[in-house]
């Protein structure tokens, strides 16, 4: 962590508010961010185990733990209230909470692609809408993990993928409206990393896979992840594309040569 030494003074202190902190990507920020001194939100549905992330953290005693389903707007409201008492107000949020997708689209559900767009999509706008007069007050970051996916577009992810491109979309929209507030607005696009992302994503009817798929298994840690992650967001980084060389490829290759793209992506093994 010692490359980030120059750049502590722009974290310390700072109130940082991350959803999906249980686990995987969103613990792993939540560890880094703590050990250059920032006050950390976890939010996540178990609060056992973000209990159990917390005590992994640097000053494990000023970061508060507030148990949350992103699709209650009242909880949502509620927390807020929760953290604005605790701090004061939010810096940062990081919408990291998210659903993901194992099924073709001939086999899933309407229902299932509603609850996709729920989680990954309305739920992410609305807990910003509720966060957006702090977090402008505070001149602070706004940061939506959208995903290589959203990107691209592969199989077994359609309803996935669309909702994370959409994801990107708005938060370019909310940049464009209100980056004269000095309010900073980032989009993340993780490729392939190793959590249980893919053990919880949804199959066709809505019920989870309940395994690790081979391209998480192989993929970078969420440590790497984070590390890389945080080191462009400290950078004011507003377009950042993390993963293994072929998901960074495939992120070039979609800004420059879309018909290209679209014959890559026919050849990929995404499982």
């Amino acid at each position: 962590m010692t490359h980030f030494k120059s750049t502590m003074t722009t974290i310390t202190n700072k109130v940082i508010w991350i959803t999906g902190a249980s686990g995987g990507i969103g613990e792993a920020l939540a560890i880094q961010f703590a050990a250059l001194g920032a006050k950390v939100v976890l939010s996540a549905r178990r609060e056992d185990a973000l209990e159990q992330v917390r005590l992994k953290m640097n000053n494990a005693d000023s970061h508060l733990c507030l148990p949350l389903d992103i699709t209650d707007t009242s909880a949502c409201e509620t927390a807020l209230t929760a953290i604005k008492a605790q701090y004061g107000h939010v810096d940062w949020l990081i919408n990291n909470a998210g659903l993901s997708q194992r099924a073709l689209i001939v086999d899933t559900t309407i229902e299932t692609d509603r609850r996709l767009f729920e989680v990954d999509f309305f739920a992410q706008l609305q807990l910003t809408r509720i966060a957006l007069d702090t977090l402008v007050a505070q001149k602070g970051k706004i940061v939506f993990v959208s995903s290589v996916a959203g990107l691209v577009g592969t199989q077994y992810r359609g309803s996935y993928s669309a909702a994370k491109a959409a994801l990107h979309m708005w938060g370019n929209s909310l940049r464009a409206e209100l980056g004269d507030t000095g309010l900073t607005v980032a989009n993340v696009f993780p490729g392939f990393v190793k959590t249980d992302v893919s053990i919880n994503a949804l199959t066709g009817d809505g019920k989870p896979l309940g395994e690790m798929d081979n391209a998480q298994a192989n993929a970078m840690s969420a440590q790497e992840f984070a590390q890389k992650t945080l080191a462009a967001l400290l950078k004011d980084k507003n377009y950042i594309v993390v993963g293994g060389f072929k998901e960074r490829l495939a992120a070039w290759v979609s800004r420059f040569s879309p018909e290209l793209l679209y014959k890559m992506i026919r050849k990929s093994k995404v499982r």
